[in-house]
Parts: C-alpha cells; sequence; structure tokens
C-alpha cells in the first residue's frame, strides 16, 4: 500500500498484554482548577493566535489577516512548512511561558520536530522576541504581515528551525538529536531548565532511544534539567509511529526502566488544565531532586519527570478532504490543503479553518494580539524563550594553562594522547564548569587515563556508586550520537568540550557533525548571534597502529568529512609529536566558531620538536625539517612531505635511507602539521600565499606527499596549485588487516620503502641530478627489494624486523 490505510481518525494504540498494575508507576493527580478562568482563557488565545500564524504562514502572501475573502493569488507558489506538529508545539509553548511567568524558572526550550518553524516563529512574535532580533517583525500588523507572507520564500525564514531562530540551540533538521543536546545544554547551568519536545518520528532513532539514558550523567547538585515532553501525535509521512501504537501501559513500563516517572498528558477537552499541572508537577519534581543532592543528601536513582503528550496530528485543522481523514492521519503532517493555489474546494477549506480562529478577536485592526494573549507571555525580556542569553551570548573562555611546561623532552618517544591527558587534567582543574570532556567509553583505551586521575577530574556517571556526586568532568559512554548532542548543547550555550574517539568510529556522528557545521556558519552570518567556542575532535586509535583490531578498525574518513565543510569553519590538524599535539590542542581550546579535528596517535613516538621548536612549527602549520634534509633542505632534488605522526616517521625513514643507498640525492623534508594550508591561496583562511608554497615546497621539483588519509581527500585540497604534475600522493589505500604496523605501510605504499622509491623515481624522472638518475633503476629495485624481505619477515615471524621503529640518527 502506497500510505497508511486507516479506519478512523487518530487511531488508538491495540491494547498490551502487560498487566494493568503497571499504571500505578503513572503520576496522577488532580488538574482541575489549576489554571483560572483567566489564565485559561488566555493560554487558548494564545495558542488559537500563534495556530492561526503557523496556518497563515504556510499558505499566505497576502490578505495575511483575512479581511476579505481568500483569493488564489493570496496563496504562495510554493507551500511549505509541516502543520502536523504545529498545535503541539503551540500548545507546549505557551505553557512554557505561563510556567516562566509564574515561577520565575530559567529556561530553554529544545524542539525536535524542526519542520514545525511556523509553531515556533509565531509563538516567537507573539512574545514580542523576533523584533528584538529581526526589526522587521514588529508586534504589529505590518510585522505580523512580514512574517506571515515571508515564510519559506527566498530571504525569508526556512521552513525548519535554524540558527536564525531566536532561542535555538538545535535545528533539528536530521532528526534524533534533541534530547542529547538539551542535557548538554543544562549541565553545569544549575538554575537552567530545558523544556524539550521529541516528535514520535524522531523517538524511533537511534540517538533519541539512548539518549533517554542522558540523566543518568546529570549531577543534580552541579548541573540543571531537562522536562522531556514526547509529543505522540500519532504519525510520520505516511505511516503510523511506534509510539502511537504503545498503549499507556507499554509506555509506562518503558521509561519507567529508563528512570523516569510518566506523566500522561491526553485529556483532550482539558488539555491545558492537564499540561498545566503536569508541567508544574515536573518542576516540582526536579525541585526536589535538586533540593536534596544541593542539601548533601542525594536521591539515588531519582525518577526524573517525562510527559507524554497525546494529541492528535493537525489538531484542529482541516478535518477531511474527499472521503480522507486529514486531522489525526499523515495526511495533516506536512500540508494538509496542497492544492489550495488552484483547486477550489480546498481554497474553500482554507477559507473555513483560517476563520475558525477569529483572528480579528486575537489582533483587532492593527495586528496587535490582545491583552489576554499578553498575559502569559513573561514580564522580564531576560526570561523569555526568544530573548535567553545562554543562546546567543554565553560564550566564557576556557582558562587554558600555558601548554610549554607540559612539553615533554626532545628526543625521547612519547605518546602524543599521554601527553595530551595530562595537560587535559590541568584544564578540567582550571575550568571546573566551563570543561567537559563527552568519551564514547575509549578514554582508557586511547591512552588518555590522565584525565580520570586530576583532583577535579573523573567520571561523572550518576548511577555508579564510585563516580556520582565528585563533579566529574567526563562524561564517558558507548553512544558518538550522544557524546555529540551533549558537545553540541554544552557548546551552544557558551562552554567547551572535547570528543575523543577512535578514528574509525567518528563517522557514526559523520551527519551530525555536518548539520552543526550547518548551524555554526548560519550562526556567523547572522548578526546578533556572538561566538561560541569550537567543536573539538580529538581522533586516535588511528588505523597506522590499529593492525591488532584488525579491518574494521582502519578508517580516517572522518578527515575528508570535516575537508568538505565551509572552510572558514573546518579546521584539520595532524600534529607530528606529542609537543606539536600540546600546542594544537591549546590552541583548538581557545578558539571560536570552528570544527576542529586533530588526529594523532596513542602509541610512543619519537619527539622530533622541543616545545618552542614545536611552538613555531604550529604557528607556521608546515616547516622544512632540516635535521633530516639534505644541507638542511637547501636547493632539494625532491621534496618528502610528512603528514600524521607515523606517515612523518616512515618519510624520515625514507631519507635515512635514502642517504645511504643514494647519497647524491638532495632532499628536503617537510611536515605538514596544519592540513588547511595546502589550499590555494584565497580558497581558505589558513592557504600559503604562492610565493610562501613556493618557497616551502619549490617551483619546480617534484614532492611527494605521505598522508595520513585517503589520497583523493588530498589531491581535491591541492587542486588550483601550481605544478600538480610534478606532485605524488600516498595515503590509507583501503587495505588492511590484523597484522604488524610496518605491514600496514606497506599494504598501503605509504613506508619508507615506496617513499624513498618514489623520491629516486620523481627526481630522476624530473632529470636535476644526473647522478640519480643513472642510478636510479638499480636503486629503485634494491628498494624494493628490501621490501619484500621485510615483508617475508614479518610474514614469517608474525612481527616487524628488529630495529624497525628505531629514531632515524642522522650525522
Amino acid at each position: 500500500m502506497p500510505a497508511q490505510e486507516l479506519a478512523q481518525s487518530n487511531p488508538p494504540p491495540d491494547p498490551s498484554l502487560i498487566p494493568d498494575s503497571i499504571l500505578d508507576l503513572r503520576a496522577t493527580f488532580s488538574t482541575q482548577n489549576v489554571l483560572s478562568p483567566e489564565e485559561l482563557t488566555a493560554i487558548q488565545q494564545f495558542r488559537r493566535a500563534a495556530d492561526y500564524i503557523a496556518a497563515a504562514m504556510i499558505f499566505l502572501k497576502s490578505n495575511t489577516l483575512i479581511e476579505e475573502p481568500i483569493s488564489h493569488d493570496d496563496i504562495k507558489n510554493r507551500l511549505l512548512g509541516h502543520w502536523g506538529t504545529c498545535p503541539g508545539l503551540t500548545l507546549v509553548y505557551a505553557h512554557t511561558n505561563r510556567l516562566i511567568r509564574k515561577t520565575g524558572q530559567s529556561a530553554l526550550l529544545v524542539v525536535g520536530p524542526g519542520h514545525g518553524a511556523p509553531a515556533i516563529l509565531s509563538s516567537l512574535w507573539l512574545e514580542n522576541s523576533l523584533a528584538t532580533f529581526w526589526p522587521k517583525y514588529t508586534r504589529d500588523r505590518a510585522g505580523l504581515h512580514n512574517l506571515i507572507s515571508g515564510f519559506s520564500v527566498p530571504g525569508g525564514f526556512p521552513s525548519h528551525i535554524n540558527a536564525e531562530t531566536p532561542g535555538a540551540i538545535h535545528e533539528g533538521g536530521e532528526l534524533g538529536y534533541a534530547l542529547s543536546v538539551s542535557f548538554g545544554a543544562v549541565m553545569d547551568k544549575p538554575d537552567l531548565v530545558v523544556v524539550c519536545v521529541v516528535g514520535d518520528g524522531e523517538a524511533e532513532t537511534g540517538p533519541t532511544a539512548t539518549a533517554w539514558h542522558s540523566y543518568k550523567y546529570i549531577d543534580p547538585a552541579e548541573s540543571g534539567a531537562v522536562i522531556p515532553i514526547i509529543h505522540v501525535n500519532g504519525f510520520k509521512i505516511s505511516e503510523r509511529t511506534i509510539y502511537g501504537t504503545m498503549d499507556d501501559k507499554e509506555m509506562t513500563a518503558l521509561f519507567t526502566g529508563y528512570g523516569y516517572q510518566v506523566r500522561f498528558v491526553e485529556d483532550l477537552d482539558n488539555i491545558d488544565q492537564d499540561l498545566a499541572a503536569s508541567m508544574e508537577w515536573a518542576l516540582s519534581e526536579i525541585h526536589k531532586i535538586q533540593k536534596a543532592a544541593r542539601s548533601g543528601n542525594p536521591i539515588v536513582k531519582p525518577r526524573w519527570p517525562v510527559l507524554i503528550l497525546r494529541t492528535p496530528k493537525g489538531w484542529n485543522g482541516i478535518k477531511s478532504l474527499r472521503g480522507e481523514y486529514i486531522e489525526g492521519s499523515f495526511r495533516s503532517h506536512q500540508v494538509p490543503l496542497p492544492e489550495a493555489k488552484h483547486d477550489k474546494e480546498e481554497l474553500s477549506l482554507l477559507q473555513q479553518w483560517l476563520e475558525s480562529y477569529q483572528p480579528a478577536e486575537l489582533f483587532g485592526k492593527e495586528g496587535i494580539p490582545n491583552d489576554a494573549i499578553l498575559s502569559i507571555i513573561p514580564d522580564s525580556d531576560e526570561l523569555k524563550l526568544g530573548q535567553k542569553k545562554e543562546f546567543y551570548a554565553g560564550y566564557t573562555p576556557l582558562d587554558v594553562p600555558q601548554w610549554i611546561s607540559s612539553g615533554v623532552e626532545k628526543g625521547s618517544q612519547q605518546s602524543c594522547m599521554k601527553v595530551v591527558g595530562q595537560f587535559l587534567s590541568l584544564v578540567a582543574e582550571q575550568n571546573p564548569t566551563s570543561f567537559r570532556i563527552f568519551s564514547p567509553d575509549e578514554l582508557v583505551s586511547n591512552k588518555l587515563d590522565a584525565v580520570l586521575e586530576g583532583p577535579k577530574s573523573g567520571r561523572n556517571f550518576q548511577w555508579d556508586v564510585a563516580s556520582r556526586g565528585k563533579g566529574g568532568r567526563v562524561i564517558e559512554i558507548l553512544s558518538e550520537h550522544t557524546c555529540q548532542g551533549m558537545l553540541q548543547g554544552y557548546t551552544l550555550t557558551g562552554r567547551t568540550g572535547l570528543f575523543p574517539s577512535y578514528e574509525a568510529f567518528l563517522g557514526i556522528v559523520h551527519t551530525m557533525m555536518v548539520q552543526y557545521a550547518k548551524f555554526v556558519k548560519m550562526a556567523k552570518e547572522t548578526p546578533w548571534r556572538q561566538p561560541v567556542g569550537s567543536l573539538n575532535y580529538l581522533e586516535t586509535s588511528t588505523w597506522t597502529r590499529q593492525e591488532h583490531n584488525g579491518f574494521s578498525h582502519q578508517n580516517p574518513s572522518f578527515i575528508g568529512a570535516v575537508l568538505n565543510l565551509k572552510p572558514a569553519c573546518a579546521r584539520v590538524y595532524l600534529p607530528p609529536d606529542a609537543n606539536c599535539f600540546l600546542s594544537t590542542v591549546a590552541h583548538c581550546l581557545r578558539a571560536k566558531d570552528y570544527v576542529n579535528l586533530m588526529v594523532g596517535s596513542k602509541q610512543p613516538t619519537p619527539v622530533w620538536l622541543s616545545p618552542e621548536e614545536a611552538d613555531k612549527h604550529c604557528i607556521a602549520g608546515a616547516s622544512t625539517w632540516k635535521f633530516c634534509s639534505t644541507d638542511a633542505g637547501v636547493n632539494p632534488d625532491v621534496v618528502l612531505v610528512g603528514i600524521g605522526v607515523e606517515m612523518t616517521f616512515e618519510v624520515i625513514a625514507a631519507a635515512k635511507l635514502l642517504r645511504e643507498v643514494i647519497p647524491a640525492l638532495r632532499v628536503r623534508v617537510v611536515n605538514v602539521t596544519d592540513l588547511m594550508i595546502l589550499s590555494p591561496h584565497g580558497s581558505h583562511p589558513h592557504a600559503l600565499e604562492d610565493t610562501d608554497w613556493d618557497a616551502l615546497f619549490t617551483k619546480d621539483r617534484p614532492v611527494h606527499f605521505n598522508y595520513h588519509g585517503y589520497p583523493h581527500e588530498l589531491k581535491g585540497l591541492l587542486f588550483g596549485r601550481r605544478g600538480l604534475d610534478k606532485i605524488t600522493i600516498e595515503g590509507y589505500r583501503e587495505e588492511g588487516t590484523t597484522t604488524s604496523a610496518l605491514d600496514m605501510m606497506l599494504q598501503n605504499h605509504t613506508s619508507r620503502y615506496h617513499v624513498a622509491a618514489t623520491a629516486v623515481r620523481a627526481a630522476s624522472g624530473a632529470n636535476v641530478n644526473a647522478s640519480v638518475q643513472v642510478d636510479a633503476h638499480a636503486t629503485i629495485s634494491y628498494i624494493m627489494h628490501l621490501a619484500e624481505k621485510a615483508k617475508e619477515y614479518i610474514y614469517k615471524n608474525g612481527a616487524d624486523p628488529e630495529g624497525t621503529f628505531d629514531v632515524p640518527k642522522f650525522d
């Protein structure tokens, strides 16, 4: 069947076989007279006004207060926006405003159904937050016309919430992340409550399923809280939702097990009294839990409130059309009257629908909301959902320690991650309320365990007796999606975080990272949004040293994902040693508005540069390494470039080998730590000018890149540079297995032998050194013979030849 078959509107779930006794775990209480008659009228009028504006935004380009019959010419050429979720969203918005006005609670609203923008924009207009940031949307007739007519047309608001939407810290274009973003937002914000609406379609996603566990990482003594509201309206685009087919017993059992106390909000005839009582109850339960924790008597495994809001899809909209259900069905999910521009019957239904809201009573002739509507909006602008500073001006810079004193001795063998872990422990100690690490259960494996040992560090797992209530800065949960969502919420509300991960599995959050980068890109173009800290990824356990885990753990593709971002946002660093990594981490933690990707090794590797040398190298982004170059790199026959810890080691080992087998070859060794300098000048803020490029890589000599990622990424980055015909690139070829470290290099043609052979071949072909050219074939043959011998040894002995990774020595 092409779409869901329906026997009735708003079909109920089939009854479950769970005992009725499970319902005793629900939260039940009286909802009588929670709202005074005046409050009830005000709430209802706010909802009517917001619903009218939302519906009008989808359809009308003129006659926006329907003061005369709607004509086909009044209808927009393209009808965009999702109506079905809007009545539920305006309901939640109205009651959140009322709760804030009554209690003075500091709150944000995060909306999972992102295409419900009409509901949010209409509510923002009613509370006068749109005009605060976008003066054209004044709370009067002209501003209302601009909002309705300008929605989802070129130059207007899009059909989904985005960074241009006041109050927004979550876009919702890709479903599943609202809940984890909300929990990240309340961390270290003890007075903040985030009301989070999770659509029942969104709730089917894996990221949302895991995010329900997020409360297990919220310490009520130090952080705020989330009021999750699951909006169960029963339908997706063409089918029922899973939650829509679950009865109250099934929902109670599910969420009780997660650690929640369930409250159903489903009395449609008295929905405002029901939701008002339920939201007051939820806030009081939160305050009880927080008060206990903050008085030194925390409740172990508290049952946090969750509201399950059951309303019909497209409530109070079109009931039916041509014998098909509209309200309470998937047909109201998007645009319920898609042919209103051309069809008389649909136009007539639209007229009746919009008139049912009685806009003249709500706005008058001047388009100004009446006093009843305004009476539930918070008096203080600072408390309004669309004007909270946390969403647009909350950035607190980190107090980043001077990293030089954490540097390690040049010439030693050090794990980049171990050294960085010790530095991050200092960062956590100096920033106990503005820095967190979000890690997918791999800190110890990634050699970052020093961050778990500091006095202000440790894990923050509230359901674990050893971790709860200690102010730990580490959230360690085996869900990349949840880590990413929490990091986004934490970052966008003004703090700074770090996401360390196995290289192969960062791709799990590829699209989340892209969605975030789009949000930041739009935020930078939105004049009233102030900068936020950067999103920081620390990528380790890389393919070059994942030979023990095998092919499944060998995948550097996240580099390419970041490279594809807008250049103003994207930063990719591959520091070659521990001191360079310290410099890079310190820089990234101070940076704003970027997506920073730092790639490095967890295994002990040589420290090539002193802290002072590393500082200069990282400032430059690349430099000639004179100690392993011929005559300090002057007048080279070939330039060998290492990008990445192990790739650089192989380049240096190749330079040593070349010095032994063909001393006539003049080699310059270059290391690149900031990948973005390689792009053509003008294409990225870090890109080298052409003269600087020529000085580093020469104008006319062959250049070989030994690159940690996929070669085609580097080819794309270099495209537009001069002399590409003289450039060769090797990188990860998607070859690997459970084997030795050197064999991984051999399989991917990134070994010292492949680098050395390429150098001889390139110099010979360039015809720049006759002494090299005359011996080229014999030298290349000998070098590759050494590669075969190494491979034979590995497969015979199960290990690399002794001394393979000894540090090359140069006279």
